[in-house]
């Protein structure tokens, strides 16, 4: 059986699109329950890839840093505000569904 995507969510990111991710059987860590909050962008961005993690974010610095070929594990984007939370989900479960992990590696999505 093929890996499938595992995610983390930042500190921007509401608790409750890990709560329906988990309904759906992914794998979702939080900055919260990592004990990561107010840690910096690199901190988060050196735990996601010791996990194989795809960051989640509205942070429009992950950009900056994609931007710079710093490597990760790969990011999900969405602009705070522009989706529901039904929305951001949905687009994630998608991703689960179809891309592996190396698919993901030093690559954006955009909600």
């Amino acid at each position: 059986m093929a890996q499938t995507i595992r995610f983390h969510l930042d500190e921007s990111v509401s608790g409750a699109i890990a709560v329906g991710l988990r309904r759906r059987g992914i794998d979702v860590t939080t900055t919260p329950e990592v004990g990561l909050l107010s840690a910096s962008d690199e901190t988060q961005l050196s735990f996601a890839i010791s996990q194989n993690r795809v960051i989640v974010t509205h942070d429009d610095d992950f950009l900056v840093i994609h931007r710079q070929g710093t490597p990760h594990s790969g990011i999900a984007y969405c602009k705070a505000n522009r989706r529901s939370i039904g929305e951001i989900v949905q687009n994630l479960t998608f991703l689960w569904e179809v891309l592996d992990p190396e698919d993901m590696h030093n690559h954006i999505e955009f909600l």
